[in-house]
């Protein structure tokens, strides 16, 4: 008898740490606002409006020259009755973010073009990182017709770059778990 209270007392506690770590998590997770898939020349483009939000501790990193590096996944996958989804389409784009105390100035770098923008603010700078326009995805010919496809985003925070002593501190942080869930929808071909 007194094995099952202890039982029952520690699976209450275990709920209790979970949903108590999922709420601190969200507060500072990205989220992905808006998003759409559009034929443009016989290509589909992604639209997509993100949302930013950095802890304290993300944020005081960050101004001690500690760059931050994000992943937007995007994949396209075939939706099969009676198998695993087909992944048709995997796409990432990388960004840098950066303050440079000397200047005062945030920068972000798009690590796949190698595009650098120079920002006064980091709500300047998280706007920038925040929309996606016109980002190519499939042609129009690889997908078939009559078949169902969706999308799917996600905004990964890569703790893998931080430095090797701030990655095992920010371990369970929740104010380091800036990461989105993934956003699902399915898309007319």
């Amino acid at each position: 008898m007194l094995m099952v209270f202890w039982i029952k007392r520690f699976i209450w506690i275990c709920l209790f740490l979970s949903v108590f770590h999922s709420v601190q998590a969200n507060e500072y997770a990205a989220n992905v606002k808006q998003v759409e898939i559009t034929l443009q020349n016989n290509e589909y483009v992604l639209a997509a409006d993100l949302d930013y939000h950095l802890s304290e501790q993300a944020i005081e990193a960050l101004q001690n020259s500690v760059p931050l590096f994000w992943k937007i996944r995007i994949k396209i996958q075939k939706q099969r009755d009676f198998w695993f989804d087909k992944t048709e389409v995997k796409l990432e784009i990388r960004y840098r973010l950066q303050y440079h105390a000397l200047v005062k100035m945030y920068r972000v770098r798009n690590e796949q073009t190698g595009e650098v923008n120079n920002f006064s603010t980091l709500t300047a700078a998280l706007d920038d990182m925040a929309t996606i326009r016109n980002f190519p995805l499939i042609d129009k010919k690889l997908l078939l017709s009559k078949t169902r496809y969706f999308a799917a985003i996600k905004v990964m925070f890569d703790e893998s770059e931080l430095p090797l002593p701030l990655q095992t501190k920010i371990i369970a942080n929740p104010q380091w778990q800036l990461s989105s869930d993934w956003t699902k929808w399915y898309f007319k071909h």
